[in-house]
């Protein structure tokens, strides 16, 4: 099935993939965001990179468009939320602390990856809860790192994942991808200029394509001597 969102099933609940880059929990309502890496672009510029400006807004946008398309009463971001120190630039924490007032009555839960321990927790005016992970809410459990787990199916970020297609006369592709095994799930990075990691993923993973404004499930050749073989 390809289409603007696509349903999947992990641990017996339903899970909607939105080409948003990010999967919403109808049961509990929730929406998934995993790598926003809000303030990689200031962080670039800082250090004397020319990227262009208005990539937090592009990201709220994104935001609200997934929020208005689910009506989730709950984001569970999976790590990374702020890119680094640098990247605290006052016009992003303005930004996103005016798109968090707006959505006053959504709930907001950060569980910690790798980068926020670095560029520190969003400020308090942001209202998001955080914590360290795994964070359990059976049948799944929410971390940064695609690490499985005996306390139930895991749901994840942190690889950036991206598939390489192919198509007739030598046409290549390298896109953000959903990676779904048996018993990890790994999201797509929501953030630019995050970056793609090839994925090897095991036998029975799903890779769903986010094409444009289409998902689209994919074969992916697993011979990359570059990519990394999913949990």
């Amino acid at each position: 099935m390809n289409g603007e969102v696509m349903t999947v099933e992990a641990a017996g609940e339903t899970l909607v993939l939105l080409t948003q880059r990010a999967a919403y929990w109808p049961r509990r309502r929730t929406l998934l965001v995993a790598d926003t890496h809000f303030g990689k672009a200031a962080a670039f510029r800082a250090g004397g990179i020319p990227v262009p400006h208005g990539t937090t807004a592009e990201g709220l946008t994104r935001l609200d468009t997934a929020l208005r398309q689910t009506q989730a009463r709950r984001i569970v971001f999976l790590g990374d939320f702020l890119h680094a120190k640098e990247g605290r630039a006052p016009e992003t924490l303005l930004a996103v602390t005016a798109w968090r007032a707006a959505h006053a009555d959504v709930a907001m839960l950060l569980v910690r990856g790798n980068h926020d321990r670095r560029a520190g927790d969003p400020p308090p005016e942001v209202d998001i809860a955080c914590r360290d992970g795994p964070l359990r809410d059976p049948p799944f459990v929410f971390t940064h790192h695609p690490v499985p787990s005996g306390s139930g199916f895991v749901i994840a970020g942190h690889l950036h994942p991206g598939a390489r297609l192919s198509g007739t006369g030598r046409v290549h592709a390298r896109l953000a991808c959903f990676v779904i095994g048996g018993n990890v799930a790994i999201l797509p990075a929501f953030g630019d200029f995050t970056g793609l990691a090839d994925i090897d993923p095991v036998t029975d993973a799903r890779v769903i394509v986010i094409a444009g404004d289409q998902l689209v499930e994919a074969t992916v050749p697993s011979d990359s001597p570059s990519s990394r073989r999913m949990p």
